[in-house]
């Protein structure tokens, strides 16, 4: 197969896995009867992780960007899924935690998002999976600060 010179290039292979993987995720996650987009759901999965954290710092931790989280806790509240409160400490902050509805949706699509991963790396064996995973991460970590949405562990 004579293969393009795009098809070689690794942001372009990236940026097509990562259609693969939306798209997979809305299947397996739509099949569930669940209507969670990856980033609600990482969104979901970082709040059960750490309850009460405010949107700002929502974002860090899941690399999105500031301007545009607003309005997936939007979503995520109007599902009933995330409560929004004010900040004890700060009155123009919201803290953010997951509504027991949240928790239980968080809960169920777990097996259901761990099937999309496999699924992602369908046509790898499981040693090139792992290999695949590992050269993601270090690549993503070295290039964390050159994304306009960098993650970080706490907002900074």
């Amino acid at each position: 197969m004579n293969m393009s010179k795009i098809a070689q290039m690794p942001g372009h292979l990236i940026r097509r896995l990562n259609q693969v993987a939306v798209s997979l995720f809305l299947e397996e996650v739509g099949k569930g009867g669940y209507d969670l987009t990856p980033v609600q759901y990482a969104a979901l999965a970082e709040l059960e992780i750490a309850p009460g954290i405010d949107q700002a710092t929502l974002a860090a931790r899941i690399a999105y960007d500031r301007a545009t989280i607003g309005g997936v806790v939007n979503r995520l509240v109007a599902k009933g899924l995330v409560d929004r409160d004010t900040s004890s400490r700060d009155r123009r902050a919201k803290q953010l935690s997951l509504t027991e509805e949240g928790k239980r949706v968080r809960a169920d699509i777990e097996p259901l998002v761990e099937e999309v991963q496999r699924r992602i790396l369908t046509g790898l064996s499981v040693g090139e999976g792992e290999v695949l995973v590992k050269l993601l991460q270090k690549a993503v970590e070295a290039g964390n600060e050159h994304s306009r949405a960098p993650m970080r562990s706490d907002e900074e």
